[in-house]
């Protein structure tokens, strides 16, 4: 089975902790778990770019991959880690799957009982990530104001 992987981190922060690696391993061993086989240059990842928008560079090369009928399952932590917006994770789900390709997000599947699951938590990561803006936007505004910033 073609079976690939992506994981994304947001912040050149993230990029410097292990939050990428923590990603990999458990993708990995989800994979391992259904005997599938994740050959290294199967491992789509992003450092660095927001979920906010659907220009990463490793997303993009998953998505022509899928086009191109090369996979058949792409792993994912979480649906947060295609994109933060909802519409953009339907939409790239859409796309893997007229390539023939299923996204399987860890820890749902793609049964008909998960799919109100993968709403909820796009929203709630679409939310989350409006959440943080605002929060930096007030946090930055202080500091301006204190002339810190």
């Amino acid at each position: 089975m073609r079976v690939t992987a992506y994981v994304r981190v947001s912040t050149s922060r993230q990029v410097r902790l292990p939050t990428i690696e923590q990603q990999l391993e458990r993708v990995r061993k989800h994979a391992q778990e259904k005997g599938w086989k994740l050959p290294e240059e199967n491992v789509f990842r992003d450092d660095g770019y927001s979920g906010t928008t659907l220009k990463c560079p490793a997303l993009d090369g998953l998505g022509d991959k899928a086009r191109l009928r090369e996979l058949k399952v792409v792993v994912v932590l979480s649906p947060d880690r295609l994109a933060r917006n909802y519409v953009h994770q339907m939409v790239l789900i859409e796309e893997f799957e007229k390539g023939s390709c299923q996204v399987v997000a860890r820890p749902m599947s793609s049964e008909p009982n998960d799919q109100p699951l993968l709403q909820i938590r796009g929203a709630v990561a679409e939310c989350e990530k409006t959440l943080l803006s605002e929060r930096t936007r007030r946090g930055r505004l202080v500091k301006y104001k204190a002339g810190l910033l």
